[in-house]
């Protein structure tokens, strides 16, 4: 079967539309991870993934009669875009099922192609189905995502383009699987060529269906799946897809959400573009494979990997969570909860501990007479740092919870420290901008009266020039004048914020 693949792959009608995307060496990527990446640019074709590859050669393949009634497919959103195209391209009707979970970006651009687009389901399984019942009721020919020999062959030629663009030795090619529809055809390809080179798939850890399947050695349908990474959110893969991956592929990898939004920042370092969840899965993969070597001491160093950068169809809305959760899936950013003594001078203690590392974030509202809670971030520089900082947190008697891989905290705690207090009497609210640079928060500890208490703060790294402080602080009336000195005298810009409605309301 994988001559018949490679005859098909060979002869492919994809380049009608899509382009023979680069093969880019990453630098920054490759030194800090002791290997060649390379990332194959499919995100640079006209819809931003390599499904108008596979879309188009099952389309341009189809008899005459059944171009002229038109096509369906069901797609979460890069697949839907390559049939829209073909089908203005080749002057059909198309109609797409969606899932409603996905992103407006690639509702929209269906649209802006032609297509007819129909919301339905939760996940691709959903939309497949429904598509299904349409393509009966409506006489049209149903053009799959990835269960399709001539849409398998479409994707197979972005193998065929590595291997003529990088003739040398090459370890390993990362894929990323949804339905396995491109790790098949480049598979097939590969394998039937240069049978050396390791074919390696890449899934999310909540998306996990190929790997599950070739696990049980039969295809499992998720009762559930992740949608961060849209476009590999499929519940049951292939039946050919998992044939060709069950003789093909190599080994698949598991990833988490912070190591993918941590790929994502890796390739924009590399090349100033902006994946998607799914188009960076390879990245993160071939980042996870290195690494997982290392810690079984058989580690890769100097050898060639491909990185197939599969889609670019980003939701503008999720880059603020992606740069937020990078740190943390680079391992560059540790979250703890840690417990002080509620008495003058152990804030300045503490922060005097945290030293010259660079804060992420920090959160504290008096809430105890005795003690107090704090939620503080910092950036650290490997995967095991944050177990020594907490050790030495204990050791000077401040009691440390590491949250670094509590998704709890992650995702909502931080965001939620504070609440209105009975202890917060004479509170004064006020807002600075510091120099975001070491030693800004010390200056501003060291100038204030020692007793004057903090009640509240708040401080996030918003990776500017400048930071941005919220500050409670208990100063008696009749020191007001020396209050005002010291704002004075501090250099930094503030605002008075102790009458703002917001604050009187939550805090």
């Amino acid at each position: 079967m994988t001559t018949d693949y490679l005859q098909k792959i060979l002869t492919a009608r994809v380049y009608d539309v899509a382009i023979e995307s680069p093969l880019e060496f990453a630098p920054t990527l490759s030194k800090r991870m002791e290997n060649s990446i390379y990332f194959k640019r499919e995100d640079m074709q006209s819809v931003f993934s390599f499904k108008l590859r596979g879309a188009y050669n099952k389309m341009v393949n189809l008899p005459s009669a059944q171009m002229k009634r038109g096509v369906i497919c069901a797609s979460a959103g890069n697949h839907a875009q390559g049939v829209a195209l073909s089908a203005a391209k080749l002057g059909c009707r198309a109609v797409i099922v969606m899932p409603t979970t996905t992103p407006p970006v690639k509702i929209d651009a269906v649209k802006a192609r032609g297509g007819e687009v129909v919301l339905f389901g939760d996940s691709f399984t959903d939309a497949y189905q429904h598509a299904l019942t349409l393509e009966k009721k409506l006489k049209l020919t149903f053009v799959h995502p990835f269960d399709d020999p001539d849409v398998i062959a479409g994707q197979g030629t972005v193998g065929m383009e590595i291997l003529r663009q990088h003739p040398g030795p090459i370890h390993a090619i990362f894929v990323a699987i949804g339905g396995g529809g491109l790790i098949a055809g480049v598979a097939a390809y590969v394998k039937a060529v240069r049978p050396d080179i390791r074919i390696i798939g890449v899934q999310t850890t909540d998306s996990d269906a190929m790997a599950r399947s070739l696990r049980a050695g039969r295809r499992v349908t998720l009762t559930d799946v992740g949608l961060f990474s849209d476009g590999t959110a499929v519940k049951l893969v292939g039946e050919e897809t998992f044939r060709l991956a069950k003789l093909y592929v190599d080994d698949i990898i598991l990833v988490d959400t912070d190591a993918v939004c941590a790929a994502i920042k890796d390739v924009f370092q590399d090349t100033r573009s902006i994946l998607e969840p799914a188009g960076a899965l390879a990245v993160a993969g071939a980042k996870a494979y290195i690494e997982r070597a290392k810690a079984d001491k058989k580690p890769i160093k100097n050898e060639t990997l491909v990185t197939i950068a599969c889609g670019a169809n980003m939701n503008f809305d999720r880059l603020g969570f992606v740069a937020e959760r990078a740190e943390l899936g680079e391992s560059r950013e540790a979250v703890f909860a840690i417990t002080i003594p509620e008495e003058r001078g152990s804030f300045k203690r503490f922060c005097e501990l945290v030293g010259p590392r660079n804060v992420t974030e920090f959160s504290y509202r008096i809430s105890d007479a005795k003690v107090a809670h704090v939620f503080v971030g910092v950036q650290i520089s490997s995967r095991d740092e944050s177990g020594k900082i907490s050790k030495n947190f204990e050791k000077h008697g401040f009691k440390a919870l590491d949250l670094t891989h509590d998704e709890l905290a992650k995702l909502h705690i931080r965001h939620l420290v504070g609440g209105k207090s009975g202890l917060a009497h004479d509170e004064l609210l006020y807002r600075f901008e510091f120099p975001e640079r070491p030693g800004a928060l010390m200056r501003f500890l060291d100038s204030m009266a020692p007793n004057w208490n903090i009640s509240l703060f708040h401080y996030r790294n918003q990776g500017g020039d400048v930071g941005r402080i919220l500050v409670g602080l208990q100063v008696p009336k009749k020191e007001m004048k020396a209050f005002r000195e010291f704002l004075a005298g501090l250099g930094y810009r503030y605002w008075d914020e102790s009458d703002n409605p917001a604050y009187k309301l939550f805090l």
